[in-house]
């Protein structure tokens, strides 16, 4: 029976055969190695990962495409892991000895912030993401001091991530077709990364953000001194998207 795509679940699945192709090649998966997927749906990418893997963990919401996954494939091949992504341990899943987790989907894009923060959370965990979602959100994400897309997603993620825009997805390799074109990105948790507070940051980069429209001394007025953003080697007069991440973890430093 053909399932129908539920807007509440924010489903477009993936058809183009092609576009399944390149997403695979991007990934690499190999023989031994511990993946999960995020939202696997009619399990198009599932179906063409498990080819090059002896089993495989999914995460899937929808009660009625878990049932179809679980008749479809056996259990020594694919663990179906019925429930919400924004709730899901990733730690829980076993991982050989040596290796990190690898994580992939076509994430949902009305909770894609949301669920790539939480994935933060187990950073340390993971190898490597590969995810389909909205382009706008992929250029966010990747984006460059001083241009207008450069945003507390930016910083966040950067901080934790080394992340690259891979391809562009047309909405026509989806049914149903979403109204907005889609993006690959690669994420590569840093082994090393600018040492700092994760909630401190957090705290800094969400009150810099709230009014990007302001230059920084007046963003961050009553968290810090003009002498402090200094200190920080920050001009008080720039705006919050032309501060570069070594410049707002310096302040959370000082927090």
């Amino acid at each position: 029976m053909k399932h129908v795509a539920r807007k509440r679940f924010g489903q477009n699945f993936l058809t183009d055969a092609h576009v399944l192709n390149n997403i695979i090649d991007a990934i690499g998966p190999r023989r031994g190695e511990a993946m999960v997927e995020i939202g696997p749906g009619l399990a198009a990418m599932t179906a063409l990962l498990l080819k090059s893997l002896d089993h495989m963990h999914v995460v899937e919401l929808d009660r009625d495409l878990v049932a179809r996954l679980e008749k479809a494939y056996p259990r020594e091949r694919l663990t179906v892991h019925s429930g919400d992504a924004l709730k899901f341990d990733f730690g829980s899943i076993p991982v050989p000895e040596g290796q990190r987790l690898r994580v992939v989907g076509n994430l949902p894009y009305n909770i894609s912030s949301p669920l790539l923060f939480h994935l933060a959370e187990f950073a340390p965990l993971v190898e490597d993401q590969h995810f389909m979602l909205q382009k706008e959100v992929v250029e966010r994400m990747v984006a460059e001091p001083g241009t207008k897309a450069y945003s507390r997603l930016s910083v966040m993620l950067q901080w934790r991530y080394d992340m690259e825009l891979l391809f562009i997805v047309p909405p026509e390799a989806f049914d149903p077709p979403p109204q907005v074109d889609s993006a690959i990105v690669r994420m590569i948790p840093k082994r090393e990364r600018l040492a700092c507070d994760g909630a401190r940051l957090e705290q800094v980069v969400a009150k810099a953000f709230s009014q990007r429209r302001k230059v920084i001394r007046n963003c961050v007025a009553g968290m810090f001194t003009e002498a402090q953003l200094v200190e920080a080697g920050i001009d008080p007069g720039a705006r919050p998207e032309a501060v570069g991440l070594e410049h707002y973890v310096a302040l959370a430093n000082l927090l």
